[in-house]
């Protein structure tokens, strides 16, 4: 979809239209892609959810975490404190 690839047989359409038809800068300007594969920064959970918002008051941070379901948060010994880190660091999922 994100035309890293064309296919090699067949087509994939979007909005009944051929993807190698819409030009791409003009495709990926309207479509987004979430990776299967979440990324974590070296650091604590905190520092996770300010990554996207550095002005994110403690509230915000619980709100996130409620959205994403991430309860387990609160409960760790140091909540937004724990220490995380990058995929095989610290064994903890980004996902």
């Amino acid at each position: 979809m994100e035309r890293f690839y064309d296919p090699s047989e067949g087509a994939i359409m979007y909005d009944n239209k051929d993807l190698r038809q819409i030009h791409l800068a003009t495709l990926r300007e309207n479509i987004g892609l979430v990776s299967q594969e979440p990324v974590m920064i070296m650091g604590t959970i905190r520092d996770n959810l300010l990554y996207g918002n550095i002005d994110a008051t403690e509230e915000d941070c619980e709100e996130a975490l409620r959205q994403a379901n991430a309860h387990f948060v609160f409960e760790l010994e140091n909540g937004l404190d724990t220490f995380v880190g990058t995929a095989g660091i610290m064994n903890m999922s980004g996902g």
